[in-house]
């Protein structure tokens, strides 16, 4: 009998969860969405569980993503399994968002996409010196989902923005200069804070951050904090076109870097996901935000670019995606506008 893919136990007071697909770096199946989400609504009403506990199994990831090879593949095979599995994880998201208790993320490695989904919309995020974080769906013809709408913009000053067009990694020092890990400790770590936790009568949030807090240490200073202020300035245009003007009106290296990234992007997909968080940081609650990116990510399908960033990133590993339309200037805004309407009979099922 294989492995579960995910699996659940309780330990002491916490309930554990542990991603188990190591082989593929622990990327989220639709299995793993529905399981996940089922297990915390029944953990939700149990007194016993005064935390749930999240970590990936191996010691190369968190959470690399979902499968989007898979998606893909039901999508051109004519089956309703891509919708499932986008509707499915973004209720998992929203469970996580509005669990009752203290949801704790133990983010050992490599989490990106829907590795995020799983951790950012919990209380308190914990990155190691392994931890590498990423949003990288703009060079996937895709658009940083499961939540990003409602968190990338609630960072400091553009850095979300900076974060979702370039799919910039980041790790522990940016992480928690950020906001995005509330604690840092170290990899070897990771057994000995589950064991605190199991063995801590946590009544309240607080309780779980005095765990974590023994834990704590300081990272080496940030990366991002040299260039913040070129990230504001460059990224707080109006328009897509306006961040690639600035960035190639600026003569330093750093600036040519990043023009160089975003030239590499799909066009499509930069200017819905600059759509996405400035239409995401006036939302009321994340509820609102997982509903727009149903309809986002409904409208996507029917597109060409996903399709061929699957292709060209992660099956033919070509590297040479060929993005239509190939300009910003020939992705109209009445057309990006259109990802944002309702889906009618459709609509997340929340």
């Amino acid at each position: 009998m294989s492995d579960p893919e995910v699996s659940f136990e309780t330990r002491g007071n916490i309930g554990l969860v542990t991603l188990n697909r190591p082989r593929a770096l622990n990327s989220l199946t639709h299995n793993m969405a529905v399981e996940l989400k089922r297990q915390l609504d029944e953990w939700a009403i149990m007194p016993s569980v005064q935390a749930v506990v999240v970590v990936g199994a191996g010691d190369k990831a968190f959470c690399a993503g979902g499968d989007v090879v898979k998606v893909t593949q039901s999508y051109k095979a004519g089956t309703t399994e891509w919708r499932d599995f986008f509707h499915d994880e973004y209720l998992m998201n929203i469970a996580i968002d509005e669990f009752p208790k203290p949801y704790i993320s133990l983010v050992d490695g490599i989490t990106m996409g829907g590795g995020v989904g799983v951790s950012i919309p919990g209380d308190l995020w914990v990155a190691t010196e392994k931890t590498l974080f990423a949003m990288p769906e703009t060079g996937l013809g895709l658009f940083p989902d499961v939540g990003g709408g409602w968190f990338l913009p609630r960072l400091p000053g553009e850095t979300g923005m900076y974060l979702a067009l370039t799919g910039a990694r980041i790790k522990a020092p940016d992480l928690y200069a950020l906001g995005i890990a509330s604690h840092v400790i170290g990899s070897s770590q990771v057994e000995d804070v589950i064991a605190a936790l199991a063995g801590t009568e946590i009544k309240s949030l607080d309780d779980a951050k005095e765990v974590l807090d023994r834990f704590h240490a300081n990272p080496e200073p940030a990366p991002l904090a040299e260039v913040m202020d070129d990230i504001d300035s460059a990224f707080s245009g109006v328009r897509v076109e306006e961040i690639l003007e600035a960035l190639e009106l600026d003569a330093s290296e750093w600036a040519k870097k990043q023009h160089k990234i975003l030239m590499s992007k799909s066009p499509t997909s930069l200017k819905l996901t600059f759509a996405q968080l400035r239409r995401g940081e006036v939302l009321e609650n994340f509820r609102d935000n997982m509903r727009m990116e149903y309809r986002m990510v409904n409208r996507v399908m029917e597109g060409n670019d996903f399709f061929e960033g699957v292709r060209a990133i992660l099956i033919d590993k070509d590297n040479a995606p060929v993005w239509s339309p190939n300009t910003l200037d020939r992705v109209k805004d009445t057309e990006i506008d259109r990802y944002f309407t309702s889906l009618d009979a459709l609509e997340l099922k929340i």
